[in-house]
């Protein structure tokens, strides 16, 4: 999987480069990614990231399907952060039909949604520990995301690929919130657990600090959002300007050093700040009503003819559905806007000039999964 080539350099001597494919079977590039490396030695001197392996249409699928025979695809779009493309797909049709959900409808989509975040977080570093050789957080991380998994499995009947939200409402009212209640008293012990091993560890700090070193300036170029963004010192959360997380206090977690710790930690920050908006929601749960919501009759269900847009604000950074309806049953046109598909693109610019055995360290800070790359 490699090819070297030879360069004339200055004074007519010669260097020997090696071209080096890191995937697409790579355990840990997370999935079919391959990373064609040029080294000069250990050192990368370019990166050429070659996606596409896992395409499956999803975008083109679209528009031979009714909405609601679309909607329970795009769990698949990211499968650990199914929510979140469900929540799009409903938001573009709720938009569309001028449909505004009960407060008690989004109460429990910011619940699952921010637990959905959690579990994702915690897969992210579980795989991320693995990546730099240490075993037992992936356990540890495994355990605790269990937990939520189980919660999902009761509510929706699924583990990953939920169908649980639809158009104008959920599937079904949450009245049992004691698992939860259960998994927020027992995270924040286990979130202090994962530091100690992690955070102070001076094998995990020699791989990350100062590695993949992203500033302000490369991270807007390259159109990154979400935690990576957050990492390099820029104040921008998309949940304080959404709708559905109105009347919710979410804070931002901001970071300015930009690096591969720097996004490990901003993560961990995360996760804390996901627990209290779950506590938030959990006790305006308890005090609620019965579930009251308009459900849009789906064998019926046009949009009307325009273009659709709507944001939210997933694990991996800001995701987007673009709709262009025609006034039929299915969309004319679909687009996605995944965060991990930029990160990939941004490999080009933050592995040039770092070393050979840093490359996975700084890759996997990015917390990149193909689905949401090739859709």
């Amino acid at each position: 999987a490699y090819k070297r080539q030879t360069i004339r350099g200055c004074a007519g001597m010669t260097t020997t480069t090696l071209k080096l494919n890191l995937g697409p079977q790579h355990p840990s590039t997370h999935g079919v990614l391959r990373l064609l490396l040029e080294l000069d030695g250990e050192k990368i001197i370019s990166c050429e990231p070659d996606v596409g392996y896992l395409h499956r249409g999803m975008e083109k699928m679209a528009e031979k399907l009714s909405y609601i025979q679309y909607l329970p695809m795009v769990d698949r779009i990211d499968y650990l952060a199914g929510f979140f493309y469900s929540e799009l797909l409903c938001r573009i049709v709720e938009k569309a039909l001028e449909i505004e959900i009960p407060d008690k409808v989004r109460a429990i989509r910011v619940m699952l949604l921010e637990l959905n975040r959690i579990s994702s977080h915690l897969l992210w570093i579980g795989a991320f520990l693995m990546d730099l050789g240490a075993v037992s957080p992936f356990f540890y991380a495994f355990r605790e995301r269990e937990m939520i998994l189980r919660y999902f499995e009761k509510i929706s009947g699924q583990r990953m690929m939920y169908n649980y939200f639809v158009f104008g409402g959920v599937r079904r009212d949450i009245s049992d919130l004691e698992d939860v209640e259960e998994i927020l008293r027992i995270l924040p012990e286990k979130l202090e657990d994962y530091e100690k091993i992690i955070t102070e560890n001076p094998i995990f700090i020699r791989r990350t600090v100062g590695k993949g070193f992203l500033d302000k300036k490369t991270a807007l170029d390259y159109a990154i959002t979400g935690v990576n963004l957050r990492a390099s010192g820029v104040d921008f959360d998309y949940r304080n300007s959404d709708y559905l997380y109105k009347g919710f206090d979410v804070g931002t977690v901001v970071l300015d050093e930009g690096d591969s710790f720097a996004r490990y930690k901003a993560r961990i920050l995360e996760i804390k700040e996901s627990i209290k908006i779950v506590h938030q929601a959990v006790e305006y749960l308890k005090t609620a009503g019965g579930l009251e919501q308009k459900l849009i009759n789906p064998l019926t269900l046009k949009l009307p003819e325009g273009e659709y847009y709507a944001d939210i604000e997933a694990p991996r950074g800001i995701a987007s559905c673009f709709v262009v309806s025609d006034g039929e049953k299915c969309p004319y046109r679909l687009k996605w806007r995944t965060g991990s598909y930029y990160s990939v693109n941004l490999l080009r610019k933050i592995l040039k000039g770092e070393y050979l055995n840093d490359a996975i360290a700084i890759a996997g800070s990015l917390d990149i999964i193909l689905p949401e790359v090739d859709k």
